[in-house]
């Protein structure tokens, strides 16, 4: 739990992301792959109004959430069922 709560500070002092800026980070990340020239600054560009600095720390706290939900420590969310099985 305390991966967690550090995951959510580290969220909380970065700069607050739209779902538009979202979208165009997560297009930009299929163009601009690890080999790009400068991919962090055409990230930046794509996504608009956020720095290099903070598009890259943007991915780097994705890449930790992908870890912690891969490994198993997020668990999974209880969704009621509705009585459906199929």
């Amino acid at each position: 739990m305390a991966s967690n709560s550090l995951s959510s500070s580290s969220r909380s002092s970065s700069s607050s992301w739209t779902p538009m800026q979202n979208k165009k980070f997560e297009k930009a990340l299929a163009v601009y792959d690890k080999d790009t020239p400068d991919r962090w600054q055409k990230i930046a560009r794509a996504v608009g109004g956020k720095s290099a600095e903070e598009v890259k720390r943007h991915y780097e706290i994705l890449v930790e959430d992908l870890k912690q939900i891969e490994s198993g420590d997020v668990p999974f969310p209880n969704y009621k069922s509705n009585g459906n099985t199929r």
